[in-house]
């Protein structure tokens, strides 16, 4: 009688078991269609990422053809400020204007308030805007007159020099092609490409006409066009950067964040995004933000970011900090 009592539980316990172990089987993994669908999407997410990498590869290759270009800004190898008046150019001890490279005179210079002109001098062999200069006064064009400022070439078009205005400062920025800061540069390192730095940002436009001050490295402030700000998320925390716009329509951001000054430059990075209409999204890609040229040269005059773009953000993406040269 016991045994017999005992089958029917016996039975029940094993069926009960077999349906759990069903059950279980079941349970234990995805279907082939969930399992296909998962695989489609990872395809279609490396593509996407195979994309930005290319996009973003291509950018620095092409910053970098820019930066080592005959006159980029590698080859800078002097900024001379202007006094009001007359002063002979060349690299001559006595020359008031004295170039660290070329003949010993270039030719005089004349600054009369908003006009500078020059004179090149027998023999130096000058060319303006890449043609024969020959010795009769002419006026230069500065960087700040609205066009492309007069180029004076000399050293048979290896050097060559333009008028910049920052401020009520005028200079002559010098160049050479055969600087050792442009000849024996060393590269450009980079964080690597990172999607989270790229960034859907909502674009927030202010009134017509309003400017925001921005600081050069010379301690000079100037307004500039302030179109609007850009407005992305990272983890949760909204952060804001104003937009300036330097001529082209584009947003341009000068930004500051917490590598700056440890993996990335101290000053600033550049960064350049679409302007959209307003309330709509541009790109803010933060693999493709670089170094200003005062990373590289004493001889330039970089903006700095405004207090609102110095982000409590460490952005790991972009630009690092210039590389020493080989010899230091």
């Amino acid at each position: 009688m016991p045994a017999t009592a005992t089958l029917p539980s016996t039975l029940a316990l094993c069926v009960g078991f077999a349906v759990a172990l069903s059950g279980c089987a079941a349970e234990s993994g995805p279907s082939q269609a969930e399992l296909d669908a998962e695989a489609t999407r990872e395809r279609a997410a490396a593509g996407v990422a195979a994309v930005h990498a290319r996009t973003v590869n291509e950018a620095r290759e092409q910053r970098l053809q820019r930066l080592q270009k005959p006159d980029g800004w590698l080859s800078l190898v002097g900024l001379h400020w202007l006094q009001p008046g007359q002063s002979f150019v060349g690299s001559g001890a006595t020359k008031g204007v004295r170039l660290a490279v070329g003949p010993e005179e270039l030719g005089l210079i004349t600054l009369d308030g908003d006009r500078v002109r020059f004179r090149p001098s027998p023999g130096a062999g000058l060319t303006f805007d890449g043609q024969p200069g020959g010795t009769g006064t002419r006026e230069l064009v500065t960087d700040a007159d609205g066009g492309t400022p007069t180029v004076v070439g000399f050293n048979r078009g290896d050097a060559s020099f333009v008028v910049i205005r920052r401020g009520d400062r005028f200079g002559l920025r010098v160049r050479d092609a055969l600087a050792p800061t442009r000849t024996a540069f060393p590269g450009l390192d980079y964080f690597d490409i990172d999607a989270d730095f790229r960034f859907d940002a909502r674009f927030e436009a202010h009134p017509p006409g309003q400017t925001l001050n921005i600081v050069n490295v010379l301690g000079i402030e100037e307004p500039m066009s302030n179109p609007g700000a850009v407005v992305f998320e990272k983890d949760g925390v909204e952060y804001r950067l104003e937009a300036v716009d330097e001529g082209d329509g584009r947003l341009f951001l000068i930004f500051a964040d917490r590598t700056s000054g440890h993996e990335s430059y101290a000053a600033a990075r550049f960064l350049y995004a679409e302007r959209p209409s307003e309330g709509a999204t541009t790109v803010v890609d933060f693999n493709l933000a670089y170094n200003p040229p005062c990373a590289f040269t004493e001889f330039s005059t970089c903006p700095l970011p405004p207090a609102s773009n110095r982000l409590d953000l460490r952005i790991e993406a972009g630009e690092k900090k210039p590389r020493k040269p080989a010899s230091t």
